[in-house]
């Protein structure tokens, strides 16, 4: 066998050994680089790790992961469901369309879907069971909806696709995502809301929030729908780079946190300091142990003996499209957005180039490709933490996922028949898609 074949049957046996999928890479490339290189380059390890997270835009990520985990503590969900459920009122599927939107408006602040997910989970998820919602129906578009924070800027997977592949403008991407977004989360809503409406479910106004006006949770909502005005507007004025952003948000969510809605303590502040870096380290220690297999992959040939190969499939570029969001999809279901675009984005990238496709859309097709895969079993890293906090079994949800997988399939798909949907915005904005 080949070197390639080695080291991706090495990934493949690590991977299915159970061994974390930072290490799997790392060993992997370590078996390519013996195997058809020389023992002696295993010199090189050090360096690439460190090459690959040498890299000023990453900067941004553990800052936009700090800004997600303030504003889950500062009590920002719990004001945005009572502002929404103020502005709605009891109606059929009330609280189905209250969780669809703060889990958007949530994407805005935190980046991560996960994050999202946790924080709408524990307030929504109450409120919804005590109005007649089926717990695995609630969790399940909680899980769903928060999924939209992987294309709704600040998006932590847009950042590290903009590092991936060269030449591709954050801003350009962050603008790219937002009407994706919104249409990934309009697509979830149209199916919650027939169901809710056949079902009989009656939205109540959420826990506290029952004398509450739209004035009064208007005010007490303002600090947290700042937030993306803030990050955004900054963004498109020109006033800070994308990096920068996140330096602002975190400033930002620390003050609302202790000066505005005062649910933040210094101690709060402190913890939550820890525990994004334990985040950020698990995603910093796959992006630096990738770089072993990107190296090693890169000096045998193997990305671009997988290109030609996936190249030489067929000449309609239609059709291996819809092969690779098929791979991108399965791929989604059982890896993290980091990982999928670390592995798989070294293969795509000359494939993209073969067939022309603009890189700003086709990342957006990436990102909604993972984003459905966030909530599809087997992993289902959002899902598995929305069926924690409702107390149920995964198994349990797999009718409602497939409901909301083909709802979010629709919305990829217009997004891939109609490129405008993604471009025009960042178009408009005068920037270099």
């Amino acid at each position: 066998m080949t070197p390639d074949i080695w080291m991706i049957l090495a990934f493949a046996g690590f991977l299915i050994a159970g061994v974390p999928v930072a290490f799997s890479l790392a060993l992997a490339g370590s078996v390519g680089i013996v195997a058809g290189l020389s023992p002696d380059m295993l010199a090189t390890l050090g360096t690439n790790t460190y090459n690959s997270i040498a890299k000023y835009p990453l900067i941004a990520i553990p800052l936009f992961i700090l800004t997600g985990l303030i504003f889950e503590r500062s009590g920002v969900a719990l004001r945005l469901v009572r502002f929404a459920q103020a502005l709605i009122g009891p109606r059929h599927g009330g609280l189905a369309l209250v969780a669809v939107l703060v889990c958007m408006i949530m994407g805005g602040m935190s980046g991560s879907g996960p994050a999202d997910a946790a924080a709408v989970a524990m307030v929504m998820l109450p409120s919804m069971t005590k109005a007649g919602y089926p717990k695995p129906f609630s969790a399940t578009l909680i899980a769903a909806s928060a999924s939209t924070a992987i294309l709704i800027p600040p998006s932590v997977a847009l950042i590290l696709y903009s590092i991936v592949v060269p030449g591709v403008d954050l801003r350009a991407l962050f603008a790219a995502g937002l009407f994706p977004g919104i249409l990934a989360g309009l697509a979830l809503l149209v199916p919650a809301m027939i169901v809710a409406k056949r079902y009989g479910w009656e939205g109540t106004p959420a826990v506290g929030a029952e004398t509450l006006t739209v004035r009064t949770t208007f005010r007490q909502a303002l600090p947290a729908l700042f937030a993306p005005v803030l990050i955004l507007g900054g963004l498109r004025s020109g006033l800070f780079t994308p990096t920068e952003a996140a330096v602002v948000a975190v400033a930002y969510g620390t003050i609302a946190g202790l000066f505005l809605t005062k649910e933040l303590s210094l101690r709060d502040l402190w913890e939550l300091l820890g525990e994004a870096a334990i985040i950020s380290g698990v995603v910093m220690l796959i992006i630096a142990l990738a770089g072993i297999f990107a190296w090693a992959g890169t000096m045998l040939g193997t990305f671009r003996h997988l290109a030609e190969w996936i190249i030489g499939l067929t000449d309609n570029g239609v059709l291996l499209l819809v092969l690779v969001m098929l791979a991108v999809l399965v791929a989604g279901m059982l890896l993290d957005a980091i990982s999928i675009y670390l592995i798989m984005m070294p293969v795509l990238i000359p494939v993209m180039q073969h067939f022309e496709w603009n890189p700003v859309w086709f990342g957006i097709l990436l990102a909604m490709n993972i984003a459905i895969g966030q909530f599809t079993p087997p992993v289902a890293v959002n899902l598995m933490v929305t069926t924690e906090v409702a107390k149920i079994r995964l198994e349990e949800t797999l009718g409602w996922a497939l409901l909301f997988v083909v709802a979010m399939g629709c919305a990829l798909a217009l997004v891939a028949i109609f490129p405008s949907i993604a471009l025009w915005l960042p178009s408009v904005l005068g920037y270099n898609i």
